[in-house]
């Protein structure tokens, strides 16, 4: 198997919610916090948080509680998972017991393919986790989301949502219109300095973020929320300035690429005609910056994707692919199956190799995956083409998919194909959390906590 990187130290503690397959709960484990429950209510995934907690979430194992008020568990003990809906949940035995909240409140309400219905959509699980800060007192809250939350038509829901965040303890009554409620705690705000320390009050950053500047070998963009309880001192001028610096650019890329012995090439054994293709389509001038290369496609399968040098994926045989066979499972590495029907067309365009993955997307648009094709590095004579030449494509197996989401080998999805990318694509990748969750730590670390 593969070796795995050695999680920081726990001396911190964590609850997430809305665990899906693990990629934020993976993040906040590699960033030095013990989980004290999770929770998720789809079974699949459910399965998989079980199969892959001892190699991915540091703990010995998860155990599925029924009792609606958790108690935290010992360090060793198995972390308790609740596999049901957050909202039937009491997490009152966990109040001042949790360093960090962190979940990803289901986006469908937000998302293109979700119908985008915002706060009228009943799938809308926000006011579950303001209803967990009321409960816990979290030191510190990470939220992750769509861009979708951006758009015009949700703007004043959106600043809502973050209002609400921070003053999660104005609890909104049941008969009260959003706007109605909105207005109150605007009130309040407007009364509140920046040296307010009430306990009750959360300071809020909003970032939009993408993953690819984080060193997530994928085109990801989404909306980071990330509060701090006022009453801690925690400097959130500096923690802003730091999380929204880029620590990884398109240009930096670029630059790797533009000479025929550079970074890039030297770290991929590539066919002379994919260099010249990629070399040919680079802009005369490229920007400096002081940042990393954006992480590619070619760098994930190769075992590049993240810091931790994974073995490089084996070659999934085309003439193979009605078979289903895994590629994989010679060198253990499970879920590298190739899956026949992968098409291009209008509207479906393909990843290249040599770029950041285009975003995993949870399977909700026509084929298993998303737009999961990619172009290979083989090529046939096409008469038809410009150039007499067209490149052959397949669909990313699981285990690509998973690389471009930065997780770990270890990791083992439940359930058919389909229901697996639906996990990664719905997943925060690993890396990206892990950049927040680490910042968090050492914020609260700074303020003395």
């Amino acid at each position: 198997m593969v070796e795995q990187p050695q999680a920081k130290e726990e001396s911190r503690t964590s609850v997430e919610l809305f665990a899906g397959g693990g990629g934020l709960a993976m993040a906040v484990h590699q960033a030095g916090f013990r989980p004290l429950l999770l929770n998720e209510f789809n079974n699949r995934a459910c399965e998989t948080l079980v199969a892959s907690a001892k190699k991915t979430l540091g703990v010995d194992g998860l155990v599925r509680i029924e009792a609606t008020r958790p108690e935290p568990p010992e360090p060793g003990q198995p972390a308790p998972l609740f596999p049901g809906d957050v909202r039937d949940l009491d997490l009152s035995a966990l109040e001042g017991k949790v360093d960090v909240l962190a979940g990803g409140p289901p986006c469908q309400p937000f998302s293109a393919g979700g119908v985008a219905k915002g706060d009228e959509d009943k799938r809308n699980m926000f006011p579950a986790m303001f209803k967990a800060v009321r409960e816990i007192r979290p030191k510190a809250v990470i939220c992750e989301n769509v861009r979708g939350l951006l758009r015009p038509s949700f703007a004043e829901y959106f600043q809502y949502i973050q209002n609400e965040l921070r003053l999660p303890f104005e609890k909104r009554d049941s008969e009260a219109k959003w706007q109605d409620h909105d207005a109150h705690l605007a009130g309040i705000l407007r009364k509140l300095s920046d040296e307010d320390s009430d306990p009750d009050h959360y300071k809020v950053v909003m970032m939009p973020v993408n993953a690819a500047n984080y060193g997530v070998p994928q085109v990801r963009n989404r909306v980071v929320l990330v509060a701090f309880r006022a009453d801690l001192g925690v400097d959130v001028e500096t923690f802003t300035k730091y999380v929204r610096t880029p620590k990884f650019s398109e240009a930096a890329l670029l630059r790797s690429m533009r000479d025929e012995d550079g970074p890039y090439w030297r770290r991929h054994s590539v066919p002379d005609h994919v260099r010249d293709r990629v070399q040919a389509r680079l802009p005369k001038v490229i920007k400096e910056d002081d940042c990393q290369p954006w992480r590619t496609l070619r760098d994930a399968i190769a075992g590049f994707g993240t810091d931790v040098k994974l073995p490089p994926l084996p070659p999934v045989d085309l003439s193979r692919l009605d078979e289903k066979y895994d590629f994989g499972k010679s060198v253990g590495i499970v879920d590298h199956i190739g899956w026949p029907g992968a098409r291009i067309y209008k509207g479906h365009t393909p990843n290249e190799l040599d770029q950041p993955a285009k975003t995993v997307k949870a399977g909700v648009h026509g084929v298993p995956g998303g737009e999961s094709v990619m172009l290979l590095d083989e090529r046939i004579r096409d008469p038809k083409a410009a150039d007499g030449w067209t490149y052959r494509h397949r669909y990313m197996t699981v285990r690509e998919t998973a690389r471009v989401m930065t997780f770990p080998d270890a990791w083992l999805g439940s359930g058919p194909r389909g229901e697996q990318m639906r996990q990664l694509g719905n997943a925060v990748p690993v890396t990206l959390g892990e950049f927040f969750a680490t910042a968090v730590a050492e914020a609260l670390t700074a303020a003395g906590h």
